[in-house]
């Protein structure tokens, strides 16, 4: 208050002066202008910010925590199967800034690219055989939810099924169940009973002319001791490179195998290595195949980058699935093999989200250090070095779900059944989203990412 009464002094000091110095018309004048000059102003409380409460409800869920100074800012993508929904939310509010329509219901795995499309699988509308995860269709999709591509595998014999890769080339990488019928079953050893039985391959598709360029397929590299008459015969734990027709996991044996004997579930891709990781749930491990081996040598044990064909270069996660006793079996089913890009804190290790069934009930995401040379050794451990792991209370999804690293080093966890979390690598939750929905897996979007230039259209 001392500058105002400065003020007022100095205003008689120069009052007293004018009128010395005036008429008495022009002092009355200018006497009444210096009193409105210094009638004292109301003084304004500053404004306090409003802090942001959560949990904030969106349309889909609640925003339960979110710590803006160590959460990556960003966009989450949600892949919801429950309501066959996919869309764009923001973090801090659980606000959905784009969705798209889809033609048809979620077949798994939806993601957005780097040019704004929409890479997709779906399901078709009656397939004429079916397990969860199926799909049929591949889509990519604009913005606008038109169609810019199109493929479509589903049929008796062969349908796809749960997860795409878009391969740096611009190919498209799926997951395919082959029909096998009894004949060519008993044939090699088969000791189930089904009618039927779907193998998993994995094939490349060339968007420009839909052509299969590449095809791997797991009957290729099986091995059975049944009968050593017929094909493929051998002992896994000596060959443990094959895949063993007639192996039931533990998690399996009180309902027995439904014909989806594999149950391949999820795929990557590693640029470094031309390498692909192939999640394999009801073996609970991640199968790691040659891209390099051509269309010949991949129906082989020889040849490609790595010399072994189509043959497996490396598998873990569960070395009882070829009759390993060294090693600790570390998955009870397993989704989302993730390795981790150029640039990214950890880069050339991998994440896969370990399920937890069976007496646990207790999901984990891994991230592994793979080894310098992937060798399987008979009789040796062959597992990779865990590095880092995260759980929590009732972190438990029995199906889907998957982890990815962001930029900062922080770990952004879909627990299918639950939502989605951002841990720091000190374990901390600095982003919690508790959802309605059933979430396959959700991808992280920074805001500058050019596969969001489409929102500032």
């Amino acid at each position: 208050m001392k500058h105002k009464l400065f003020l007022k002094v100095l205003s008689c000091f120069l009052l007293s002066f004018v009128f010395a110095c005036s008429s008495d018309d022009d002092t009355t004048m200018i006497q009444e202008e210096l009193e409105e000059e210094v009638v004292e102003e109301e003084e304004v409380e500053p404004e306090i910010p409003t802090e942001i409460v959560y949990p904030i409800t969106g349309e889909t869920g609640e925003i339960l925590r979110y710590d803006s100074s160590l959460s990556k800012e960003g966009y989450v993508l949600f892949n919801d199967a429950t309501e066959d929904r996919v869309y764009l939310m923001k973090k801090d509010s659980a606000q959905i800034i784009h969705e798209w329509q889809l033609e048809f219901g979620l077949g798994n795995d939806v993601e957005l690219m780097s040019d704004g499309m929409l890479l997709a699988s779906l399901g078709v509308e009656s397939p004429d055989f079916s397990f969860g995860g199926f799909g049929g269709i591949i889509q990519l999709i604009n913005p606008d939810s038109s169609i810019y591509w199109e493929y479509s595998l589903a049929n008796v014999e062969h349908l796809i099924h749960h997860d795409v890769e878009m391969l740096p080339n611009g190919n498209v990488l799926a997951i395919v169940w082959d029909l096998r019928l009894p004949d060519e079953l008993k044939a090699i050893g088969y000791l189930g009973n089904e009618e039927r039985v779907y193998t998993e391959s994995i094939i490349e598709i060339n968007p420009a002319t839909n052509e299969t360029v590449w095809k791997w397929d797991s009957w290729d590299h099986i091995v059975q001791d049944v009968d050593d008459s017929k094909p493929y015969f051998g002992v896994v734990a000596e060959n443990p490179q094959k895949i063993d027709i007639n192996f039931i996991d533990v998690l399996r044996e009180e309902t027995g195998p439904d014909g989806d004997i594999m149950h391949a579930n999820g795929l990557d891709y590693d640029p470094n290595t031309d390498l692909v990781y192939l999640s394999v749930n009801h073996f609970s491990e991640v199968w790691v195949i040659d891209h390099s081996a051509t269309e010949e040598e991949i129906l082989t044990d020889t040849g490609g980058n790595f010399g072994k064909g189509g043959d497996l270069v490396y598998r873990f996660g569960n070395p009882t699935a070829y009759d390993n006793m060294n090693g600790e079996r570390l998955f009870y089913n397993n989704h989302f093999p993730n390795i981790l890009k150029d640039g990214l804190p950890g880069a050339g290790n991998i994440l896969v989200y370990g399920n937890g069934n069976g007496d646990s009930k207790q999901s984990v995401v891994y991230e592994f250090s793979l080894p310098a040379e992937l060798n399987l050794s008979p009789n040796e451990n062959n597992e990779p070095e865990v590095v880092w792991q995260y759980t929590r209370d009732n972190l438990y999804s029995a199906k889907v779900s998957g982890a990815l690293r962001l930029e900062n080093g922080n770990t952004l966890i879909t627990s299918g059944s639950i939502g989605v979390i951002e841990v720091t690598n000190e374990k901390e939750v600095v982003w919690e989203f508790e959802g309605t929905g059933f979430y396959w897996r959700s991808y992280h979007y920074d805001l500058d990412s050019d596969a969001l230039s489409f929102l500032n259209n």
